[in-house]
């Protein structure tokens, strides 16, 4: 089996994509909040 990455292409590394959407469902944040505490984090998200 080819080890691919499943976040190929997209515009953030995988880690913060990983990251966001595990706060997505970690609880019962939306879209916008979970950007949020990401930027507050110091991550920017455009």
């Amino acid at each position: 089996m080819k080890n691919s990455n499943i976040f190929a292409g997209y515009r953030y590394p995988a880690q913060i994509i990983s990251h966001a959407v595990w706060l997505n469902h970690l609880s019962i944040l939306s879209l916008r909040d979970s950007k949020e505490l990401l930027t507050a984090l110091g991550i920017v998200i455009r």
